[in-house]
């Protein structure tokens, strides 16, 4: 499969492409769109001796969490802000080789989010940085295609 070729697995899309004779053992995930003033938040990730790219907020699903929990307590930990799901824009997987060389396939959950206000004891991730962007910006910018095609299904049921 090619970097730009979208498979349809099991009522998933699945976007990335895998390296041949790797394993991507399957991580589920929840990632969210919390727009604020016209912005969205993305978390831009400066890690040493790396180039900084641009996530959604969200992660991995910690044992015994439910989608919906994993995408508060991720928000808190990457940005401080306090977020509630307000509802489920879709599920998609995403190949990818993360920073440790380790390669997985996220099962993704990607939700609208609330933003209901903001506890900086929350953040523990450190670098990470909460930025707003303009949701077209955003999709120029996100990493991974899972992530812009959660941006687009947002902004198709925002439009006027």
């Amino acid at each position: 499969m090619g970097p730009t070729e979208v498979l349809v697995s099991e009522g998933a899309l699945q976007f990335g492409a895998r390296i041949p004779g790797r394993d991507y053992p399957d991580r589920p995930a929840a990632f969210g769109v919390a727009p604020r003033d016209g912005r969205i938040a993305v978390v831009r990730i400066t890690r040493p001796d790396e180039t900084p790219y641009y996530d959604l907020p969200g992660g991995a699903l910690d044992a015994g969490e439910d989608d919906a929990e994993a995408l508060v307590r991720e928000f808190g930990e990457e940005t401080a802000l306090k977020v509630r799901p307000l509802r489920l824009l879709g599920r998609a997987c995403q190949y990818l080789l993360k920073t440790d060389g380790q390669t997985a396939n996220n099962l993704c959950a990607l939700f609208e989010a609330g933003v209901v206000g903001d506890d900086p004891a929350l953040k523990i991730e450190v670098d990470h940085e909460l930025v707003w962007l303009e949701p077209l910006v955003a999709l120029r910018r996100l990493r991974h295609d899972a992530h812009a095609w959660a941006v687009t299904v947002w902004l198709r049921a925002t439009a006027d």
